[in-house]
């Protein structure tokens, strides 16, 4: 059998697929039962929500596969050594794990990874369902003239869902690349991006279903804080992936004291090794060994842009919070702002535990959606809206000045 055949066998694929219909139908039913008089706007809200929520569990098992190294549980993709499911490749795993007992194979690995495939494949599977129920529920609307009650005026256009339809099959083809490529970092550490992504992706479809359905447009916010939450999300993008870059060259271990790092506040580092990108794990372009200081580099780099987006996350919230419908936005972001604090010290003196990883993978995640959500529950307001509240203020002062001197 030919490398290709090898790490890519079909065989399974419709199996794979009918366990990916079985995992969606369960909650299909549910929420089209739970909202039947609805509206399909609010019945596409429920589901986008559902996925979403879905999706999440969905990075954070991602998350737990890769922490517990059960990335090649399943050296080959989509199935397990050309099997459904682990069960059909006890032989195969029985030989790999008996060559190398504590290795990247093993029978509890091979479960773990082809669970993670099994939940992926739902996931798509309710992607795909919401992509052509938001086609034919526009298709049904463009019939209907707008005097008679057609949604026509805040529905979200079906290019949103198709757009995230594609992306979950890009996102697929990345967690190919992950097995097939041998957790190469740069392919992990976008599959991560991958993931915020698509999240974020629902995240706008669901605001934005929950706007059609109440009829409502994003709150008008100033400028200023329209520009501050753009920046924020920039740099929380930057982080994460920094994040998954620490994660996936297994930096976290290069510096094991806060807030010093190897008894230095400036340890030996190696910039250009650590972040070479486009390198096999642990070792650089050329095949040599990375160097313990690309390591601590790499982990130096997250921690530094931490202590930046931490003090951004901490204003925006402030200011936030003075908008009455980003109000729940901005006790979220503190939350999470101090959980991410939180987890990331425990990962560093507790010697990176199960837990507290997972948890600071989820942080981030979350971090990404509530953003996105802040974003589009709000629009920056229009110039003379802006010169109108400056004038109301102005002459409210003059008034009060007036009253203080009479």
């Amino acid at each position: 059998m030919d490398t290709t055949s090898s790490l890519y066998d079909l065989t399974p694929i419709a199996w794979l697929m009918a366990v990916g219909v079985l995992i969606a139908l369960g909650p299909l039913v549910w929420v089209w039962r739970r909202n039947a008089g609805s509206g399909p706007a609010r019945r596409l809200h429920a589901l986008t929500v559902l996925t979403l929520f879905l999706t999440f569990d969905l990075t954070l098992f991602g998350a737990f596969t890769r922490l517990t190294d059960s990335g090649l549980g399943c050296p080959d993709w989509p199935g397990c050594y050309g099997n459904a499911s682990p069960h059909g490749a006890r032989h195969e795993i029985a030989m790999a794990q008996s060559a190398q007992p504590t290795g990247p194979v093993t029978h509890s690995k091979a479960w773990v990874e082809m669970v993670h495939r099994y939940l992926a494949t739902g996931v798509g599977v309710l992607i795909l369902t919401l992509a052509a129920a938001t086609w034919i529920v526009r298709r049904r609307q463009s019939r209907i003239p707008p005097e008679k009650g057609g949604e026509h005026h805040a529905t979200l256009s079906a290019w949103w869902p198709a757009f995230t339809l594609v992306w979950v099959c890009l996102q697929g083809a990345f967690g190919a690349l992950t097995v097939t490529w041998k957790l190469f970092p740069a392919i992990v550490t976008l599959h991560l991006l991958g993931a915020v992504v698509l999240l974020a992706l629902l995240c706008i479809q669901a605001v934005h279903y929950r706007q059609a359905a109440a009829d409502r447009l994003p709150t008008p916010v100033s400028p200023a804080l329209r520009n501050g939450l753009i920046a924020t999300t920039v740099l929380l993008v930057l982080q994460i992936a920094l994040g998954g870059w620490v994660s996936t060259n297994y930096a976290v271990l290069a510096c094991t004291q806060f807030p010093t790092c190897q008894d230095s506040w400036w340890p030996t580092m190696n910039f250009a090794q650590g972040f070479e990108i486009w390198r096999h794990l642990g070792v650089t372009g050329d095949g040599q060994p990375l160097d313990f200081s690309a390591l601590t580099a790499i982990h130096y780099a997250h921690r530094l842009m931490a202590y930046a987006v931490f003090v951004a996350l901490g204003v925006l919230a402030w200011h936030m919070r003075r908008i009455g419908a980003l109000r729940l936005q901005a006790r979220w972001l503190a939350g999470l702002a101090l959980l991410q604090l939180a987890t990331g010290l425990g990962n560093v003196l507790l010697g990176w535990p199960l837990a507290a990883a997972v948890l600071h993978t989820g942080g981030a995640a979350a971090l990404a959606v509530v953003l996105t959500w802040a974003l589009c529950e709000s629009r920056r307001a229009p110039a003379a809206q802006i010169a109108h509240a400056s004038e109301n203020t102005a002459g409210r002062n003059n008034n009060s000045q007036r009253k203080a001197a009479a």
